[in-house]
């Protein structure tokens, strides 16, 4: 089975209704290039980190601009239309850091929570508190589609090898990370460890990212891309601006990669043991 997916590169201002229309624009750039899965990036919707300003643009799921938005295209174009996420309040006072998955009659198939929250101190002096506004997923999803079993993560999800291994396992062939990486992060480890859970795992990756100098005044990395289970980049883009990125994916290069380096099915149990050294003038036990 082989089929034509497309990741959406964006740079998501403070409005959800004009990042509604760019986003409606590229995924029918997207599907006229015969893209039938269209990822967009994290927080589609609007990027804010003023927390009040936030609040203000939120809506619930019946009402936010940008669930409706997708799943209109994705009964429009008859394909699947993957928000990489966007931001919807939720009853206790937290935000939902949530993805959603239409299908090509425009329902709506699942949601994900990111379930890992970015609480860093950087040191070109950048904070980040997720949690203090965020409430965390709880729940990994694997959906099956007519094309690929797809996996789901967002953005600080994928320096957790645990969420994309324990998916692999259950059958993913291809993850997702719709993210929107800090500049500096992103130029030390984002196309790396990209290709490190492909690799490990066998497993395709399709990965939206936010990219360039937003209107809150915050800086995305970019370099949105598609790889392989072999750690191929498939499709990569720039690191500012828009782009629509489309790659072949041929599901049988999965279980191709999986019979040429078999560590799923060769992983074993093993007790972890911690041995101390004695103190100085000390004798081992």
């Amino acid at each position: 089975m082989t089929f034509k997916a497309a990741a959406i590169q964006m740079c998501s201002g403070v409005d959800p209704v004009k990042n509604a229309a760019d986003m409606a624009r590229l995924v029918r750039e997207a599907a006229a290039q015969g893209a039938v899965y269209v990822q967009t990036p994290e927080m589609t919707g609007a990027v804010q980190k003023d927390r009040p300003g936030l609040r203000a643009i939120l809506r619930d799921e019946a009402n936010d601009i940008i669930v409706k938005t997708a799943s209109d295209l994705a009964k429009e174009l008859g394909i699947h239309v993957h928000v990489g996420s966007t931001a919807i309040p939720l009853d206790d006072g937290k935000i939902a850091n949530r993805g959603f998955l239409f299908g090509p009659d425009g329902k709506l198939i699942s949601r994900y929570d990111k379930i890992h929250m970015f609480d860093v101190d950087l040191d070109n002096g950048e904070s980040w508190r997720e949690s203090a506004v965020y409430r965390p997923g709880s729940e990994a999803r694997i959906v099956s589609l007519p094309f690929a079993e797809l996996g789901f993560s967002i953005c600080y999800d994928v320096r957790f090898p645990q969420l994309f291994r324990a998916q692999a396992v259950a059958g993913a062939e291809v993850m997702t990370v719709p993210a929107a990486f800090t500049r500096q992060t992103g130029e030390a480890h984002w196309e790396i460890l990209l290709r490190a859970r492909a690799i490990e795992n066998g497993m395709f990756v399709i990965a939206a990212a936010q990219a360039g100098v937003h209107e809150d005044g915050r800086e995305t990395f970019g370099h949105s891309m598609i790889i392989d289970p072999w750690g191929k980049v498939l499709a990569s883009a720039g690191g500012t601006g828009e782009a629509v990125l489309v790659a072949e994916i041929d599901v049988a290069a999965v279980k191709s990669a999986h019979d040429k380096i078999p560590n799923l099915k060769n992983a074993r149990e093993f007790s972890l043991e911690k041995i101390a050294t004695p103190a100085a003038g000390g004798v081992a036990a």
